[in-house]
């Protein structure tokens, strides 16, 4: 057992939880036993009660009771090794690299962190992505499971605080592309309904849903937040269906889905906001549009717009489409070569 110690929270340490901060430096030591040493003022931080929650600063004293030697504690489980075929998988998907950050071209179909049932993720998979780092890369923002395209990963803590920093200040544009049903018209325009969570039937919240408020109601409902997604037609395949460039001005759970189903264009393949009930512009129901078209979502993250947290320079990435829209541009005569690469700041196209 060791005596009561007092640390200083380093230069480059700041900005991250105390448990975090705690587990790095003593990794025997069990979460729920820092949880009870915060809850009991045993851990104090500039002399004040803290939460396993609190954010550190640089500079901070940390008071660090008597803990148990490591020998004492049951030796820790091992996190599974990523296999070979998911290292190679995920390291296929980097579309960029340097010493400061990783993007991805997230695949459909995988989450980015996990969850209930959920244990193969980007955020695990991060593993095979040190390329000689000692840690593996950070997330800085997510994707739904069904979403592809761009995903950024941060090499090191001050990176990920300023990739962070700038998604919640909005410095940062994203562009997803989606077929929806039908055509929206206008052919430009703005959704601004505000989302509320509606909860689901299952035990552990299973089949949630975020729903549609007017913007006038959003200050009276309990939950709801204001949200607003910019739309604009790229191409339409007569009034059947439409490829649409999205750019969420807000960042809210399921906001591209639940705005695009709002508005009578649920996106193609999507069956928890376009099911049977969907009604749409468009000819047959909901987000189907018929054969393997209708199997998988239609929504991928097709660029991000940033500066670069460490050089300041511009920086555009932008990531292919995956395989079943790739089919789907080519039956429905799309060409991605034909987009502008912002829709919305290109004067000389037109929806």
């Amino acid at each position: 057992m060791s005596g009561v110690q007092t640390l200083t929270v380093a230069a480059g340490d700041g900005d991250q939880r105390l448990d975090r901060w705690f587990r790095r430096r003593f990794a025997h030591v069990p979460q729920g036993r820092i949880e009870k040493m915060c809850r009991k003022g045993e851990i104090r931080v500039d002399g004040a009660r803290v939460k396993a929650s609190t954010r550190l600063d640089e500079g901070q004293e940390v008071r660090i009771p008597p803990l148990p030697d490591p020998s004492d504690t049951a030796p820790k489980p091992r996190q599974p090794e990523v296999g070979d075929a998911d290292a190679r998988m995920i390291r296929e998907a980097v579309i960029y690299r340097d010493d400061h950050l990783i993007a991805l071209n997230k695949p459909p179909g995988l989450p980015s962190q996990g969850g209930s049932k959920q244990t193969r993720h980007v955020d695990g998979l991060a593993e095979a992505l040190k390329f000689g780092f000692d840690e593996k890369p950070r997330l800085v923002h997510r994707l739904d499971k069904d979403t592809s395209g761009v995903l950024l990963l941060a090499r090191t803590r001050s990176v990920a605080k300023a990739l962070t920093d700038a998604f919640r200040h909005r410095d940062t544009r994203k562009i997803y592309w989606a077929v929806v049903a039908g055509v929206p018209s206008p052919r430009m325009g703005t959704v601004k309904w505000g989302l509320v969570k509606a909860q689901g039937h299952g035990r552990q919240g299973e089949g949630e849903k975020m729903l549609c408020v007017q913007p006038a109601d959003v200050r009276t409902v309990e939950g709801a937040k204001r949200a607003e997604t910019d739309y604009a037609v790229i191409e339409a395949l007569a009034q059947r269906a439409a490829w649409l460039a999205l750019v969420p001005v807000t960042g809210r759970t399921h906001q591209l889905r639940a705005h695009m189903a709002e508005l009578g264009h649920p996106i193609v393949g999507d069956g928890k906001y376009g099911g049977s009930g969907q009604e749409n512009l468009g000819d047959g129901w909901g987000a189907m549009l018929g054969g393997e078209i209708s199997k998988k979502l239609h929504l991928h993250a097709r660029s991000i717009e940033i500066a670069h947290p460490v050089t300041g320079k511009p920086l555009r990435i932008e990531a292919a489409l995956p395989d079943h829209m790739a089919r789907t541009w080519d039956s429905l005569g799309f060409r991605a070569a034909d987009a502008p690469d912002d829709p919305f700041e290109d004067d000389e196209w037109t929806p």
